[in-house]
C-alpha cells in the first residue's frame, strides 16, 4: 500500500527559508563535510579514526536534512494569509486569545508544522492551542488540555 505524502502547509516566506536552508546544505554544508572525510581518510587507519567517524555521521545527518527539505519542497502547499475568510480561524490566520479567568492575553499566527515558532508567536495548526483554535471565531472559547490541568481561553481577535 503507497504512503499518502502529507502536505506541508508553509507561507511564501517559510517556503523561501526551506529553500534557502537546501541551498546552503547543498552548496556549503555537503562540500564542507566531504573535505573532512577527504582529510579524514588521508590519516590513514580508519578503525581509530575520531575525525572520520564524526565525518561519517555529519555526512548522514546532511544528507537527511537535504531528502527531508527537498520533501518539504516537493509537498508544499502555500498559504496565501491576505485571502483568507478572517471571519473564522484558519492556517495563516493571525488570532489574539484571552486566559480565563486569569485575563493574559496572547497573539498567535497559526503556521503549518514545519514553518512552527512558539517564541515568535507562530504556532502549528496541530499543536493543542493551534487544533482548538482552527474553525472557531470571534467570541468562542476554547478548551486546551494542559499538564497542570484544561485551560480556558476566549479568541479576542482574528486578523
Amino acid at each position: 500500500m503507497a504512503q499518502q505524502k502529507k502536505e506541508v502547509l508553509l507561507t511564501e516566506e517559510g517556503l523561501a527559508k526551506v529553500k534557502a536552508e537546501l541551498e546552503a546544505y547543498r552548496t556549503k554544508r555537503r562540500p564542507e563535510v566531504a573535505q573532512r572525510l577527504k582529510e579524514a581518510i588521508a590519516q590513514g587507519d580508519l578503525s581509530e579514526n575520531a575525525e572520520y567517524d564524526a565525518a561519517k555521521e555529519e555526512q548522514a545527518f546532511v544528507e537527511a536534512r537535504i531528502v527531508t527539505l527537498e520533501n518539504m519542497i516537493r509537498n508544499a502547499k502555500i498559504i496565501h494569509t491576505d485571502t483568507e475568510n478572517k471571519s473564522f480561524v484558519g492556517v495563516g490566520s493571525k488570532v489574539t486569545i484571552q486566559e480565563i479567568p486569569d485575563g493574559d492575553k496572547e497573539t498567535y499566527t497559526i503556521v503549518g508544522s514545519a514553518e512552527s515558532d512558539p517564541i515568535s508567536g507562530k504556532i502549528s495548526n496541530e499543536s493543542p492551542i493551534g487544533s482548538e483554535l482552527i474553525g472557531k471565531r470571534e467570541g468562542n472559547t476554547i478548551k486546551v488540555p494542559a499538564p497542570s490541568g484544561t485551560i480556558e481561553f476566549k479568541i479576542v481577535s482574528i486578523n
